[in-house]
């Protein structure tokens, strides 16, 4: 009786996994893009996010204003020179997205298996049972039976910060749903996503163009994150606005693929932008969890053959409110890395987490370790498997 047996040509030694791991002269070739917020816009945070490798600030405009954004930026500058460390600028636009509005900031209580109203009526108080929006157009673009998420910071598929309704009823401008599981809005304002629905609104809206104008032109923007683009017609129109501006001529625009939309015109989008985000929060939404690593590591490809950066986000969310990733998270970020990704994006955990710093230096490890295997030769990661039926190859009785 013939047997398989599978050797495995082993290209480094189990035992040096367990060496430390020695610094670099040269700094790790992925990027590390932190957003700055309430808990990482002090000069001390910002330098500590600096010296642990943080190589582009981004500023989320979908909250806070101009000036406390451009407070954070000066403490960034006067860090920069303390710490004679490089450090980008990236504007993330708001788009299209939809929001609701708690005007009141008291927390609301979602119970599931009980309605509730998404209303755009901004004059009315957001309670239990009625959700105020900021878009008119909702009760036109869905029907019964649709998906709709809300979010805080979309979307961790928490239990307590994210809500997930399913469309009963639309009511003129009005509409009802039933409420899936329980959640805690707890903050004034949350994210909604209709679940591959065409938002009639476009990817830059006038705010975003006023935003981009003002406070992007005085700070001279590296690049431009261009949120929910779906078509290369969406990075042309917003290179034309740039152009105009004179200022922002050279500023760079990284289309960020969030919905259905933006997969299927994917190629021409690529085509025309500068780079790519690969936006998992929202793309998880629009497509079934087991789709979104198809199309992470075919986009990533297709951004490697044409020589464009790829950027990669939520890869860390425990960190957000823990000192450590979980084992599922730090592989999955030294995969990304290994697929060809450029770089990858720190969102809320750097922006309202608990240990911004902390993050930042973990995931600036993986990346370390990663460039290391991949630019050491000896140690190249390419595993050679071979099935034997041979019978010599038999075990001894």
């Amino acid at each position: 009786m013939v047997s398989s047996h599978l050797l495995l040509e082993e290209p480094i030694r189990m035992a040096s996994i367990l060496e430390p791991s020695k610094p670099n002269f040269f700094p790790a070739m992925t990027k590390i893009v932190g957003t700055l917020g309430p808990k990482s816009r002090s000069v001390e945070i910002i330098s500590r996010c600096l010296e642990a490798g943080m190589s582009v600030a981004r500023f989320d405009f979908s909250w806070g204003d101009a000036e406390f954004h451009q407070e954070t930026l000066e403490n960034l500058k006067g860090c920069i020179k303390s710490t004679k460390k490089l450090c980008a600028v990236m504007l993330d636009t708001v788009g299209p997205e939809l929001q609701v509005i708690n005007k009141t900031e008291h927390p609301i209580s979602l119970q599931a298996d009980s309605l509730v109203v998404l209303t755009p009526d901004l004059d009315k108080e957001a309670t239990s049972n009625l959700l105020p929006i900021n878009f008119g157009g909702l009760s036109k673009a869905v029907k019964p039976g649709d998906t709709i998420f809300i979010g805080q910071y979309l979307f961790s598929g928490s239990e307590t910060t994210s809500v997930w309704l399913e469309v009963t009823e639309v009511k003129e401008e009005d509409v009802v749903c039933m409420i899936k599981n329980s959640a805690t809005l707890a903050v004034s304002l949350y994210t909604l996503h209709v679940s591959q629905i065409r938002i009639d609104l476009p990817t830059l809206t006038d705010k975003d163009k006023e935003v981009i104008s003002t406070w992007g032109v005085r700070n001279n923007i590296d690049f431009l994150s261009l949120s929910y683009t779906r078509h290369a017609e969406d990075v042309r129109h917003a290179r034309e606005f740039l152009s105009n501006l004179g200022d922002l001529s050279q500023t760079q625009i990284f289309a960020k693929i969030e919905n259905v939309e933006g997969l299927t015109h994917f190629d021409e989008i690529l085509q025309e932008a500068d780079g790519i985000i690969l936006s998992r929060g929202n793309l998880g939404i629009d497509l079934p969890p087991e789709k979104v690593f198809l199309f992470q590591k075919a986009a990533v490809y297709k951004c490697n053959m044409a020589g464009k950066p790829a950027v990669v986000t939520r890869v860390v969310d425990s960190m957000t409110d823990n000192l450590r990733p979980t084992r599922a998270e730090a592989t999955d970020v030294a995969n990304a890395i290994l697929d060809g990704s450029d770089a990858v994006l720190l969102g809320a955990e750097t922006l309202r987490g608990l240990y911004p710093v902390d993050t930042i230096s973990v995931v600036g490890k993986i990346c370390a370790e990663v460039n290391f295997i991949l630019f050491s030769s000896s140690l190249l990661i390419s595993i050679t498997i071979k099935f034997v039926t041979s019978p010599l190859s038999l075990p001894p009785n």
